[in-house]
């Protein structure tokens, strides 16, 4: 049975869950999971919403502008295969993606959650921004490139988390001066730290507390990435 909140008990999942994506990666066709759907809508879909509602309690502390409805934060498990070559029909994860409010049609920078058969991945920061909106970002470290190496130097940020690669160009983007000292974070298409647990933490209690202690050290960090991205207004002082 999948495991839900109680008053002693915070949301997890139970090792049906991870059985189940492990035989979804290995039978990833509609038939095989249509007749295993209730075991799906069990397993893992009631917990992960009762996860996401959990680490709402949390983000209403310390990041109120990414709470999410549920059902709106947690991420469908069909893969859009129009334009892919690899015509899977699911992911073999769930996931769930707090985006900052204002920004949920477009992406900016926010909180992500995913629970593999493998590994728990656990992230923050601004992965796949609009045209518009990475060049927002850049312009943005033309000039605060200062706060950005400090907020991602945090010693409990690099504690609980790494960087992640960038996506990096191979030269200054087009409009930037190549001699620049922020140049190293211009180049770069994402920005963002990322932590990978062992699947085993999405069947323990502490599940919630390990996304939300990430969540909160890598709070600062998503904020400065959207603040390009948002009016001014709502980040007074600046």
């Amino acid at each position: 049975m999948a495991k839900q909140t109680t008053t002693n008990s915070a949301p997890h999942f139970s090792p049906g869950a991870l059985t189940f994506l492990r035989g979804l990666a290995r039978h990833n066709d509609r038939d095989w999971f249509a007749e295993r759907k209730a075991v799906y809508e069990r397993e893992l879909k009631a917990p992960m919403l009762a996860v996401v509602e959990a680490v709402n309690e949390a983000l209403a502390r310390f990041a109120p502008e990414h709470v999410r409805p549920p059902h709106k934060a947690m991420m469908r498990i069909y893969r859009d295969i129009r334009f892919s070559p690899n015509k899977n029909p699911y992911k073999t994860h769930v996931a769930a993606w707090w985006a900052r409010a204002g920004l949920e049609k477009t992406t900016g920078a926010g909180f992500y959650l995913q629970i593999a058969a493998g590994e728990v991945l656990i992230a923050g920061g601004c992965y796949m921004p609009s045209r518009d909106q990475l060049l927002a970002i850049r312009r943005h470290l033309l000039e605060h490139h200062g706060r950005m190496r400090r907020l991602a130097g945090e010693k409990k940020l690099l504690r609980l988390s790494e960087p992640i690669d960038g996506q990096k160009l191979t030269r200054a983007p087009k409009g930037f001066p190549p001699e620049h000292p922020a140049l190293d974070l211009l180049v770069c298409r994402q920005w963002g730290v990322s932590a990978t647990l062992p699947s085993a933490v999405a069947l323990e209690p502490a599940l919630v507390r390990a996304v939300v202690e990430r969540f909160q050290a890598m709070g600062p960090l998503v904020r400065f990435l959207n603040e390009p991205l948002v009016p001014r207004s709502v980040f007074p002082g600046l």
